[in-house]
């Protein structure tokens, strides 16, 4: 989008990600070292099954990564691959990978679109999606509807960006949404995915998604990531109303 359709200006965004990452840094001093160490055994059994699922998940599935791979070369012109900046764990930013589901040009018909159309402009600034979004290409609506769109970003999990199981990737113009409950969402890695992913998706009004990210971030538990995992194993195959588009 231009700079005068964003929300937030850029250097608001950083200074909010600059000030709550000192403010989280300043709390983690003031613990003390037993209550730092108690939740560092499950975070690292976290990422040992991250990383064992993910390496399992790109192995096994690599055939279907060909394949989809060679359907979005063949159907649309340009890169196979589609990368945005997302906010991580404690405010990190990184390069959150997927397949291209739109047009190569995407970014410059949002702007086009939305500037004429307030309608659109409304819509995309209240959930940063488009229900109807022409930009999408045929392929691109099959992957969105079964989410295999995110297969790549099980790179993202193996490289320590993101989790199998957690909040929503943000992107940096959504942090100021999140209002006070930033800093507790951003405590953990973001997720391939989570409560949002399987409880909706962008049917779930705004308000409601950061709720559910705030819930996850203070009540997750491996009986929970299980659930979640089982859960979008069912809507990937049977995707009919998951709210995804």
């Amino acid at each position: 989008m231009t700079a005068e359709s964003q929300l937030v200006s850029v250097k608001l965004i950083r200074g909010l990600v600059a000030r709550s990452h000192q403010s989280l840094t300043k709390k983690n001093r003031a613990r003390s070292p037993r209550a730092i160490a108690r939740p560092i055994e499950s975070i690292v059994a976290k990422r040992i099954f991250d990383v064992l699922f993910a390496a399992t998940i790109l192995i096994t599935l690599s055939p279907l990564y060909l394949i989809l791979a060679l359907a979005i070369a063949i159907t649309s012109p340009g890169p196979v691959f589609y990368s945005q900046e997302r906010i991580g764990k404690d405010y990190q930013p990184f390069r959150c990978i997927k397949f291209r589901t739109m047009v190569h040009n995407a970014d410059a018909l949002l702007a086009d679109m939305v500037s004429s159309c307030p309608r659109l402009q409304e819509e995309f600034e209240s959930d940063y999606k488009i229900r109807q979004d022409p930009r999408i290409t045929p392929i691109g609506k099959f992957l969105r509807l079964t989410s295999l769109d995110e297969l790549p970003q099980f790179w993202n999990v193996l490289w320590g960006d993101m989790s199998v199981v957690g909040p929503r990737p943000l992107v940096p113009e959504e942090l100021p949404r999140y209002g006070r409950y930033m800093a507790k969402v951003l405590t953990i890695k973001p997720g391939i995915t989570g409560l949002w992913q399987v409880s909706g998706r962008n049917d779930i009004p705004y308000h409601r998604r950061v709720q559910i990210d705030v819930y996850y971030a203070g009540h997750h538990s491996w009986w929970l990531d299980l659930f979640i995992i089982a859960k979008t194993i069912g809507v990937v195959l049977f995707p009919r109303n998951s709210g995804a588009y």
